[in-house]
């Protein structure tokens, strides 16, 4: 009974340890962004194998979308920002299919930096919120914060 036990504890802390297992980066330009100009800046969300993330809009009122916040610092504007259509799937525990994110997802955004600003550097703060799952199982919300930066020319 106690090898059960623990056989299904080391398989839920697997599944719970693949689900948090999703990186989230980020990028602006070249990583520079001239002053009075614009720039274009990506927030990716790589979702391993065997896991997809339900989309921003995932067609279930019980599926939790993903959404993805970017903000600046006074004066830095961030607009723009594209949600990727997703996929739609049929899985085991849903009547009618979800949409979904699978693999490496990638949300575009402007980033505007104003003339007359003074720093030599802007730092972007973004937020990815998702529910990944597998086929058979979705797992806890999660919220994963980065801080993404670029000179300033």
């Amino acid at each position: 009974m106690m090898k059960k036990f623990l056989f299904v504890l080391c398989v839920l802390g697997f599944s719970y340890a693949a689900a948090s297992a999703q990186t989230v980066t980020g990028s602006i330009g070249k990583g520079s962004v001239e002053r009075g100009k614009a720039a274009r800046g990506t927030i990716v969300l790589n979702i391993p194998g065997g896991l997809h993330v339900n989309s921003s809009r995932p067609n279930s009122e019980y599926a939790i979308a993903t959404v993805v916040k970017v903000s600046g610092v006074s004066g830095v504007r961030v607009s723009g920002l594209i949600y990727p259509k997703g996929k739609n799937r049929k899985f085991e525990f849903s009547e009618s299919t979800i949409n979904v994110y699978e693999g490496r997802v990638s949300f575009p955004f402007t980033v505007t930096v104003p003339a007359s600003y003074k720093g030599k550097t802007i730092k972007l703060n973004a937020s990815v919120k998702y529910q990944a799952c597998t086929n058979e199982v979705c797992y806890p919300p999660k919220t994963k914060n980065i801080t993404v930066t670029a000179n300033v020319m």
